[in-house]
């Protein structure tokens, strides 16, 4: 296997460094984290110019025909800036469940609006057990018919134009892409530590239609499994791109920071400390793209994923939590960036499973449970 970026790929990440330097500097970042919103309108519209939010989508819906291999090196790049934006919800989990089932004209039209950034989409899966498995949904919604209960933990509900809501009916799990507008649905924004922005989703008798159900009836789960396994591979390529940055940021301390008379970079506990973020970091971003590069290929991802979620949940903590030590005081101060990305990583290291769930499936995958 060769993970050798393509001279493509080598574009891509090169723009979009160049882009989220010059458009999402540390300020912009602590700026927007402040916000109630967090969200910049501008920068979504500048990232759909460049055809950011269209990766996944075919091209005669508008799309790039992008590939997993380009997204997660797109998300790297992300993760780097410790970008704030709906990217991985709308244009990874969102749209490979869109992009999944038959073509139809009314998904067909909602991709080609993703693709422009017109278009928002979100999922609301998560209920009150915290399980992402099928077995914990217990909100109920037949199509047709209506929807009652409630979701938690859905990412930028506040700016979504689409939900993906993950519900029981069918015989099995439906997935129902409803409007963020249509009567009896309510956000509620959550008390979170990071910038992202979280929020309780209550539907309150939402009327469902037939053509609001994606794919077969009782079929969801079979949407919601790769979907969710993309999902988790770009929150993991994300954390890769933030503790890369930590360790930049590390090292640039290590040189310019003076202590008895020499840089802190001369002291061996300094260098033992930078030797463990680097081996973190290249561990952690070759499991990634080699789980990448299967779901590229079209081969067995799900151990691949696992491994790679699991691993840079924690190599990725671990950066973070170091760094602080190698920063000293300067990298607990809220005008520091470090803080940011840390709370980022956590933030991810959660997201589409923790560790241990995905530890779980590792254990399966070589016959331990």
């Amino acid at each position: 296997m060769d993970f050798a970026p393509t001279p493509q790929q080598q574009i891509l990440t090169q723009s979009a460094r160049a882009f989220l330097q010059q458009h999402c500097p540390p300020e912009r970042v602590q700026a927007l984290a402040l916000e109630p919103g967090g969200f910049a309108g501008d920068l979504w519209k500048a990232m759909a110019t460049l055809g950011w939010p269209g990766l996944l989508i075919a091209a005669d819906l508008g799309g790039g025909s992008g590939s997993a291999l380009d997204v997660i090196a797109l998300v790297e790049e992300m993760g780097r800036a410790c970008l704030p934006s709906p990217f991985i919800p709308s244009a990874v989990v969102a749209t490979s469940m869109l992009a999944a089932v038959p073509a139809s004209h009314r998904v067909g039209r909602l991709l080609s609006a993703l693709a422009l950034g017109d278009r928002i989409a979100t999922v609301a899966l998560l209920e009150e057990s915290g399980r992402h498995d099928a077995g914990a949904i217990t909100t109920r919604g037949e199509a047709p018919g209506q929807l009652t209960g409630r979701k938690l933990f859905v990412k930028d509900a506040h700016i979504a134009t689409d939900l993906v809501v993950i519900a029981r009916g069918g015989g099995g799990v439906n997935a129902l892409v409803l409007p963020s507008d249509r009567p009896g649905i309510t956000r509620l924004p959550l008390d979170v530590m990071g910038d992202e922005k979280l929020f309780e989703v209550r539907f309150d008798d939402v009327e469902i239609r037939s053509e609001d159900l994606l794919g077969a009836a009782g079929l969801g789960a079979d949407l919601l499994t790769p979907a969710m396994r993309l999902g988790a591979l770009a929150r993991s390529a994300e954390m890769v791109g933030a503790a890369g940055h930590i360790l930049d940021l590390c090292v640039e301390h290590a040189r310019v920071r003076v202590q008895s008379g020499r840089p802190i970079g001369a002291f061996q506990a300094i260098q033992h400390h930078l030797a463990d973020l680097l081996r973190d970091v290249e561990a952690s971003r070759w499991l990634v793209y080699d789980a990448a590069w299967r779901v590229a290929e079209g081969l067995d991802e799900a151990p691949a994923v696992a491994t790679a979620k699991a691993f840079c949940a924690e190599a990725c903590l671990r950066v973070a939590r170091r760094g602080h030590q190698i920063m000293g005081a300067v990298g607990y101060c809220e005008e520091h960036p470090l803080h940011l990305f840390h709370k980022r990583i956590l933030a991810a290291s959660l997201d589409w499973g923790d560790a241990a769930l995905h530890l779980e499936t590792v254990a399966r995958s070589i016959g331990l449970a």
